[in-house]
């Protein structure tokens, strides 16, 4: 399983430097993350149960460099539960905020781009907003405030595209891969014994206009993977 496994982060390296830092468009990055959910499928369909089931999980840490939850926080969990891993946040010893993200290897480099695509797209989202408005109102933190409800509705989008691809792996190949990733992580996640505790809301307020702007631009974006379709 490894040769195989070693082409397919090959394969999604070469697609995460299509990003709209390299020139690439916005549709073209969010495209070429949908086709690395799709190439995780094919991957993990072609493995047997037995196999998966005898996969060791590894741990993927994300560092914010802030000592405060950033915008695309609200969207972390999403982020997790679209790519069949745990995740939680810690303190590095500086004190700043890093999001850990424990599941299957091909399950992390998932998790891995479609945070970056996340991010890039929110930042690029903004840059257009910003662009277009004859006032910000910047004491009201207005690029926060746009950014959280981005991140909610991402957050969202991101649930309903879960079903769709859980659906698309069921309908195309009549084995449910999620049942079987979920038994390995929950798992090996338990013999780490950790003490988890649920988050507080930060409270924040929001500037409406922003946050609603925010959400609307969310709602654009799509990452569809397509289980079954042709390869690239």
């Amino acid at each position: 399983m490894t040769p195989d496994l070693d082409r397919l982060k090959a394969r999604i390296q070469a697609l995460r430097a299509k990003t709209t830092a390299n020139g690439c468009t916005e549709a073209e990055a969010l495209a070429a993350a949908a086709k690395v959910a799709e190439l995780l499928d094919r991957h993990d369909l072609s493995v047997s149960d037995l196999d998966l089931r005898e996969t060791a999980c590894a741990r993927l840490e994300i560092e914010t460099r802030r000592k405060q939850r950033q915008p695309i926080s609200a969207c972390i969990p999403a982020i997790a539960a679209y790519c069949d891993c745990k995740v939680w946040r810690e303190s590095d010893p500086d004190g700043q905020i890093r999001y850990v993200f424990f599941g299957l290897p091909a399950s992390l480099e998932l998790a891995q781009y479609v945070h970056d695509i996340i991010a890039t797209a929110m930042q690029t989202e903004w840059e257009r907003h910003r662009r277009d408005q004859r006032l910000i109102r910047y004491g009201r933190d207005e690029k926060g405030s746009f950014l959280f409800g981005m991140a909610v509705s991402v957050a969202e989008r991101l649930a309903e595209m879960k079903q769709e691809r859980d659906e698309a792996t069921r309908i195309g190949s009549g084995r449910d891969l999620v049942v079987v990733r979920q038994a390995v992580v929950e798992a090996e996640f338990a013999r780490l014994d950790l003490t988890l505790r649920r988050g507080r809301a930060s409270g924040k307020r929001v500037a409406a206009n922003a946050f609603a702007a925010g959400q609307e631009a969310g709602r654009t974006l799509t990452i569809r993977p397509g289980v079954g379709r042709s390869r690239a």
